[in-house]
């Protein structure tokens, strides 16, 4: 059987319930599970939502805030429609025409991060 990979991407966060608000109340993912090494320690968590699985932390050497990750997509305008309606405060993505083709919609986390959403055509 050949090799298969998937990549799970690492985001670096600094706040818990501000992680929660945005990538579960907004943006819809599920929390699949939290570790922490004792109760006063980092968080390190997975959230996941259509098969993307990220990994969020709070171990400052794990990675560096600010980062993209690129998703290829499919349904992009009605999850756009989707947290549109949630009349998020901190955050209105657009769905705007990409130059390379497709629709994009970028979402900024209160960390940095982006994450691009692409739906090619």
């Amino acid at each position: 059987m050949p090799a298969t990979f998937t990549a799970i991407p690492i985001l670096r966060i600094f706040d818990e319930a501000k992680a929660l608000d945005f990538y579960g109340g907004f943006l819809g993912f599920a929390v699949d599970w939290r570790h922490r090494l004792e109760e006063a320690t980092p968080l390190y968590m997975q959230v996941s939502r259509g098969g993307m699985r990220l990994h969020l932390t709070e171990h400052h050497g794990d990675c560096t805030p600010g980062g993209t990750v690129f998703v290829a997509a499919t349904g992009l305008a009605a999850y756009h429609a989707e947290i549109s309606a949630k009349g998020y405060g901190f955050n209105r993505p657009g769905l705007d025409p990409a130059p390379w083709g497709g629709h994009v919609m970028e979402a900024t986390d209160p960390f940095g991060n982006r994450l691009r959403f692409w739906e090619e055509g």
